[in-house]
């Protein structure tokens, strides 16, 4: 399976036993401390990577890892950053391996991600413990709503890799979650023990008992399991922010939108420059407390001034969603008009984004607009087309739940106030 053997100039390999080109013993550490942060959700990868390139500036894996680390962001202020490392990468001297992940990052920067994931599965193939390249697949599965592959490709992997091997937990967290969006919850939740018995602090792991908890609406349980281990995940950044939305969760399914609003303004609007996925949690929290009848008042004009810089992105629905929740709420009419533009004008440019925004994106966005204008049976229209498709968002299923929660509200609010006019959406063309 290995072809890396083929590479016999290379002699360093990494803590799986794959080999690498360009590497010294402290870049190693630092490169091998960055992919378990990434994988487990902990630490700083971006600060780590750099200490190792910063040590072994001819590290090629570094250089890979930098890549996959901005290209699964979410943020297309990535794919500057990306196209660099990878630019950087193609100038130095490379193993087999190492050229099949350039070429993968390479494909995904063309705009074409399916084509991305079948080079990363080739790779795979070859190089089963090869930890970036299942990573990066990973999280393209989940961008594009594939729990099947989430599930299936950490399944095949599993085989070649024992409880004995750097990383191994964090394969179990992949595979738990792959298994809770497929359904299978009780074996996730088998998994996900697993994993925390290896490493109690694999936040990805968390999340995948929180899915569980959640889905199998057992809120109760899921405050008192997460409320025994916040030593191990409570801190700053986009994943500690991330659980404390699934218990913001478990607050609503009890009926305590207050709880939750209180998990909003101390551990989900306190960072002081947010990520995108801190912008999403917050945006689909709130949209959650309004639809359940909780005013989160001036929270929304503060969100959506956030949101702002990323009103024209058009560079993932799922975000462009987001971004919408938010200029409904604090009826920032504006940013909503600059975003549905922007919309129309990808589907005209084309590119990765092109399928899921027709399908998905744009008629998801411009139902928001209906909604918050008042035009319920408009909403409903749009949105009543919306569940079977809504995989293709990317996101977990209780992410995506948002679309039906709001279909059964515009549904319920169908013969409230009549329709005004809202936000210019009239003056865009029909999908």
């Amino acid at each position: 399976m290995e072809a890396a053997a083929a590479d016999a100039s290379n002699t360093a390999h990494d803590a799986r036993g794959c080999r690498i080109s360009g590497a010294n013993a402290r870049a190693l550490d630092h490169f091998e401390q960055a992919l378990s942060g990434w994988q487990s959700w902990t630490g700083n990868p971006h600060i780590e990577v750099k200490r190792a390139l910063e040590a072994a500036p001819e590290f090629v894996m570094a250089h890979i890892l930098e890549a996959q680390l901005h290209l699964c962001s979410r943020d297309p202020v990535g794919v500057a950053k990306a196209h660099a490392a990878l630019a950087r990468a193609r100038l130095l001297p490379q193993n087999g391996r190492e050229r099949m992940h350039l070429a993968a990052i390479a494909t995904e920067l063309q705009g074409e991600i399916e084509r991305s994931r079948e080079l990363l599965a080739v790779l795979l193939g070859e190089y089963p413990r090869d930890a970036i390249a299942l990573t990066a697949a990973h999280a393209m599965d989940h961008f594009l709503g594939d729990s099947a592959s989430m599930r299936e490709r950490a399944a095949a992997v599993l085989p070649h890799w024992s409880s004995d091997d750097t990383g191994y937990h964090a394969l179990l967290a992949q595979l738990a979650f792959g298994q809770e969006e497929c359904g299978d919850y009780e074996r996730a939740r088998e998994t996900a023990l697993r994993a925390l018995a290896l490493n109690p602090r694999d936040l990805r792991a968390h999340h995948a008992y929180c899915h569980v908890l959640e889905m199998q609406a057992r809120p109760d349980e899921g405050l008192r399991w997460m409320g025994r281990r916040a030593a191990y995940w409570t801190g700053e950044g986009p994943s500690s922010t991330h659980v404390w939305w699934h218990l913001a969760l478990y607050h609503l399914q009890l009926g305590s939108p207050l709880h939750a609003l209180t998990l909003y303004d101390r551990c989900i609007a306190a960072a002081s420059a947010p990520t995108l996925s801190e912008l999403i949690d917050a945006s689909a929290l709130l949209w959650r407390l309004e639809l359940g009848g909780t005013d989160p008042g001036v929270r929304w004009q503060a969100l959506a001034m956030r949101w702002e810089r990323h009103a024209e992105d058009a560079f993932c629905a799922f975000n462009d969603l987001h971004a919408m929740l938010a200029f409904v709420g604090a009826r920032r009419d504006d940013c909503a008009r600059r975003l549905l533009r922007a919309q129309f004008d990808r589907l005209a440019r084309g590119g990765s984004n092109r399928g899921m925004l027709r399908e998905v994106g744009l008629p998801a966005c411009r139902a928001l607009a209906a909604f918050g204008a008042g035009d319920y049976a408009r909403a409903s229209a749009l949105l009543g087309s919306l569940p079977e498709v809504s995989h293709r968002l990317g996101g977990s299923h209780a992410q995506r739940g948002l679309i039906g929660l709001t279909l059964n509200a515009a549904l319920e609010r169908t013969k409230a106030s009549p329709y005004r006019p809202y936000l210019g959406v009239e003056l865009c063309p029909a999908a």
